[in-house]
């Protein structure tokens, strides 16, 4: 059992990185860090995502955090993390949210919401600092 995370390279997704490395050292458990690819993605936009991947892994690794990292080429963010954290028996899935504006806030992403709703497990959701 361990901890997944979904992952950008964006603000929200290092903050969601940044909690699960936290819960994961709270529980003990490893992490498994979802990135979620389109099957006809670009070359040059696949290599730039594989090269950020080997960042986080290489800074996970650094830090002693046990991990896995998946590139799934499924493109349905939704489905990819559902489906690790069915998978893996995950005890937590952890999404980075944007900010929203007053209106934006009544209505929460499509990925978050079926995440959110589907996940066999808690979801913690986090928003970067300012």
């Amino acid at each position: 059992m361990g901890i997944v995370v979904g992952y950008l390279a964006t603000p929200e997704g290092r903050a969601a990185l940044h909690a699960a490395v936290q819960e994961a050292n709270i529980r003990g458990r490893s992490v498994v860090v979802v990135v979620s690819s389109r099957a006809d993605e670009p070359a040059e936009q696949r290599a730039l995502v594989e090269s950020e991947l080997a960042s986080v892994a290489a800074n996970l690794t650094s830090q002693g955090v046990p991990h896995e990292v998946r590139l799934l080429d499924g493109g349905d963010v939704a489905d990819d993390l559902i489906a690790t954290a069915e998978e893996t028996g995950a005890e937590l899935v952890v999404l980075g949210l944007r900010q929203r504006s007053p209106v934006g806030k009544l209505i929460l992403g499509a990925n978050a919401q079926r995440v959110l709703f589907d996940a066999p497990c808690p979801v913690l959701t986090v928003k970067p600092k300012h």
